[in-house]
């Protein structure tokens, strides 16, 4: 049977200026723009110990795991370094939702875009019982 075998990609529809929401990402986030105004990121560049996974997840109705967003999705991003970007984005005026955390699979923190829409951020590490605080 044919089946699915990644993410190919992540389309937000958003709520003002596409290209200014998609410059916060970049000045923010480091997402580099190509010159069709998306992004692309590549598995290669990812250094992460894991080998480089995406997690598909489906929340329930009733979820408040988005919130304070009222988007039906939220986006995780992986990041190299995640308490160097936090700095980054405090020093930049990006105030935290939540975190950073500590779990069995990496380092989590929360922020809010522009549009509204809560961004996961994401340290990989490899599954470890020890690594949960």
């Amino acid at each position: 049977m044919a089946k699915v075998t990644g993410i190919g990609g992540v389309f937000l529809k958003c709520k003002g200026d596409s290209n200014a929401l998609a410059s916060w990402y970049e000045k923010h986030l480091g997402m580099s723009l190509e010159s069709f105004g998306g992004c692309v990121l590549k598995w290669p560049d990812d250094k992460a110990n894991d080998d480089g996974i995406t997690v598909w997840a489906l929340a329930d109705k009733n979820s408040q795991w988005f919130s304070p967003s009222e988007s039906s999705f939220m986006i995780n991003y992986r990041v190299d370094d995640l308490l160097a970007l936090i700095e980054q984005l405090k020093a930049e005026n990006i105030d935290l939702v939540a975190g950073p955390e500590s779990h069995e699979n990496g380092k989590f923190a929360w922020i809010m875009d522009p549009d509204g829409n809560k961004v996961e951020l994401w340290e990989p590490k490899l599954w470890d019982e020890r690594n949960k605080p």
